[in-house]
């Protein structure tokens, strides 16, 4: 994730000859893609004007041949967080808003810092920057308490998982 930018998508492959592409939408609803106005890459230097043409399909403007759109597969799109409207209910929030929360445990010693919200399908991780540095599942049962206002959040380590030696099954 980037500060202060909040990741909406990834252009995919190209379709077709005419500069259409696939699109991975983060949003709940594909098409709100665009939604919440310009998209950006995640340096924030190049921007798109997008148009939604089904919920896995785009058309960027300026894109109108298969080369050009193949050279913007991968590409991550984001939106300033600020555009995005506030969480309707106390207990909602951007993963984003994460990012540097101070993290402690139940008895109130800290455990670092959150630096990186990670999502490799199989759920939530929460990077910690210890010492030690730390990938903790972001579920309630490891992270039951989240304040945004006094920007912490409190884990309780699960049990660490050690495989002894080559092959052990």
């Amino acid at each position: 994730m980037t500060a202060g930018k909040i990741l909406l998508g990834e252009i995919g492959r190209p379709h077709g000859v005419r500069g259409l592409m696939r699109v991975r939408s983060f949003t709940a609803t594909p098409e709100d893609l665009v939604a919440y106005g310009l998209l950006t890459d995640e340096t924030g230097t190049r921007s798109f004007s997008v148009e939604m043409l089904a919920p896995d399909l785009m058309r960027i403007e300026g894109v109108s041949d298969r080369d050009a759109a193949s050279r913007l597969t991968g590409t991550r799109l984001y939106v300033a967080r600020d555009a995005l409207p506030p969480p309707s209910d106390p207990e909602e929030f951007y993963l984003a808003d994460l990012e540097g929360l101070s993290a402690f445990d139940p008895a109130g010693r800290s455990l670092g810092v959150v630096t990186g919200v990670e999502d490799y399908g199989a759920g939530v991780f929460l990077t910690l920057r210890g010492p030690p540095e730390r990938l903790v599942p972001f579920t309630r049962a490891v992270v039951p308490e989240v304040d945004l206002t006094a920007r912490r959040i409190v884990v309780l380590l699960p049990e660490e998982v050690v495989v002894e030696g080559e092959g052990a099954a």
